[in-house]
């Protein structure tokens, strides 16, 4: 596996280590062919799961190109117009929609997550799922809240 820069962001090396922890737990269970795709959603509020934030959608973000430096293939979602995609919010993925989606994309897996904003940290659940929407894998964390984390917090509309 690719080495962590530890001298790179905090937000990033905990979205990297989580992507690497997924991932293993996911293989523990089932042996994952790097070259059947994965697809990744963009996090979503726990409180609200058809909104996410510029957390929500970095964060998938991180763990798409931590799973490409894996050498998994990882299916870029935003480029296909068949999803649920809600304007400003990213790529949502519902339970019930996993088994078309990976059918439609030929993917093995996809990584689904939510994030709970808390007083000083986000805490962030992500599961992977196969196609057969059985949970190969899951892992928990936290990200401080500090001002940056604030920042992609708030919904604006650009």
């Amino acid at each position: 596996a690719p080495q962590i820069n530890f001298q790179q962001n905090e937000f990033i090396r905990a979205n990297y280590q989580a992507a690497d922890a997924l991932s293993a737990s996911a293989n523990l269970r089932r042996e994952m062919p790097k070259q059947v795709p994965i697809l990744v959603a963009t996090l979503v509020n726990i409180d609200s799961l058809t909104e996410s934030s510029r957390l929500g959608r970095i964060v998938s973000e991180q763990l798409q190109a931590r799973l490409s430096q894996h050498g998994y293939s990882v299916v870029e979602l935003k480029l296909r117009g068949n999803l649920f995609v809600k304007q400003d919010q990213g790529e949502l993925l519902l339970s019930r929609e996993i088994k078309d989606i990976t059918t439609n994309h030929k993917a093995q897996a996809v990584v689904v997550g939510t994030y709970a904003v808390a007083n000083s940290n986000v805490f962030i659940n992500l599961k992977i799922v196969g196609n057969d929407n059985i949970l190969l894998g899951s892992y928990d964390y936290s990200l401080n809240l500090d001002a940056d984390t604030k920042a992609m917090l708030i919904n604006t509309k650009k």
